[in-house]
């Protein structure tokens, strides 16, 4: 699948039902459990979203704000597979 197409899927996903507020611009680097975006719990709803959508499994020890706080993280570890 295209990076651009999961990028803007997942920025989607992120402002419209994590943050709640789709019109959030959403940088590529942001911290968005650091910066207070969404909690950790968030993280296992995007893991839950990446797998159904994207059919990408994403273990509970990788769903950490360490390694999934940005959305270039997250696309990375989406096109890992």
């Amino acid at each position: 699948m295209d990076e651009s197409v999961i990028r803007e899927t997942l920025r989607s996903f992120i402002t419209r039902d994590l943050i709640r507020d789709s019109e959030y611009p959403l940088l590529d680097d942001e911290g968005i459990v650091t910066g207070g975006l969404m909690d950790s719990f968030a993280l296992a709803e995007l893991g839950v979203f990446v797998e159904q959508r994207f059919d990408v499994y994403i273990p509970d020890p990788e769903l950490t704000v360490a390694k999934m706080n940005t959305l270039d993280q997250i696309v990375a570890r989406v096109l890992q597979g």
